[in-house]
């Protein structure tokens, strides 16, 4: 988490998680229902909007734009690197 993403987290930038074993594979969908049940800390509403992320949270995996990895529907691989990074700031 980066740009102010990570004070929603209470300041932890970085958070390596193992997720649970489930039938179906990880996609970003139930990844981001799960970050916001067991990682976000405080006003869901600046980080998530509906089942995805808000706009202006730029998402990237594995340092790509999550647009040309399928964004919600992109399956987890073993050692992914996820990264948010708010774009949104006040003034």
């Amino acid at each position: 988490f980066r740009g102010g993403a990570e004070l929603l987290f209470d300041g932890v930038k970085k958070h390596q998680v193992t997720l649970p074993c489930q039938p179906e594979p990880w996609d970003i969908r139930n990844l981001l229902k799960w970050i916001k049940q067991n990682l976000l800390k405080e006003r869901p509403e600046l980080f998530m909007q509906g089942e995805s992320v808000r706009p202006g949270i730029l998402v990237l995996i594995n340092e790509a734009d999550w647009e040309l990895m399928g964004e919600l529907d992109y399956k987890l691989q073993d050692q992914d690197n996820v990264l948010f990074i708010s774009t949104l700031h006040g003034g």
